[in-house]
């Protein structure tokens, strides 16, 4: 095994969510997360004595949970041919039409200070400080200095899980995760006609428009459409 990978696996087995977040990540909008990841400073081993707790925050956005499939995801670029063949893996065991959810975020780092207390006593404040907001989205995590991310990824993990059978629940209670006879889910074509609109406005490019109907195998079927559509606009 690579040192790299035994560094992570070390980073991983050091992370503690010292305080979860109290709700689930939401089913049909965008969830703001925010977080402070406290760590020891890696210079910490060096410095007899040394009390010092390194405060990291920041804000994690997930966009809503999306119904997928394994042909979806393979219609997706920028992936290794390894990748690919996992794909094809996934192919063959559930179906190219099985759906699943797939979860996009987007890490925002704000700030970061080093402080001159120890992480407990770190903690407590903070929880005092959380407490007072009332913000149930706020988190503490702790981590590995070094590789601080691997801890911020494991979070995002962990929330996933946590999050994923009551997203998956709610969606199926409204029939998006049923699949029609060309192997598309529900919540796929409703997303579609969300495009459709926000193409319209202007708020998106109308080659994400066509992206999304491609990696569908769609795009001859709306294509009278998104032409027509696109003639109206000019």
């Amino acid at each position: 095994m690579d040192i790299n990978d035994e560094r992570i696996k070390e980073a991983v087995s050091r992370t503690e969510i010292l305080r979860p977040p109290k709700r689930n990540l939401a089913t049909f909008g965008t969830t703001n997360i925010y977080y402070y990841l406290l760590t020891e400073p890696a210079y910490s081993e060096l410095v007899k004595g040394g009390n010092e707790t390194v405060i990291r925050e920041g804000k994690v956005v997930a966009e809503r949970p999306r119904i997928v499939t394994p042909y979806y995801l393979s219609q997706i670029e920028g992936f290794s041919s390894d990748a690919r063949k996992y794909f094809d893996i996934l192919v063959k065991t559930h179906g190219a039409n099985a759906p699943g959810l797939f979860y996009s975020y987007k890490n925002e780092p704000e700030e970061l200070t080093i402080v001159s207390d120890n992480l407990l006593a770190v903690v407590d404040k903070l929880n005092l400080d959380i407490d007072k907001s009332g913000n149930p989205l706020t988190s503490i995590i702790k981590g590995m200095d070094e590789l601080w991310d691997v801890s911020l990824l494991k979070f995002i993990y962990e929330l996933t899980r946590s999050s994923l059978p009551d997203n998956l629940l709610q969606l199926g209670s409204k029939g998006l995760l049923d699949i029609d006879s060309s192997g598309v889910p529900a919540e796929a074509r409703v997303r579609i006609e969300e495009l459709f609109k926000l193409a319209g406005k202007g708020e998106i490019e109308p080659g994400e428009l066509k992206d999304e109907l491609d990696r569908w195998g769609l795009f001859e079927e709306y294509e009278d459409r998104f032409f027509t559509f696109f003639k109206r606009r000019r």
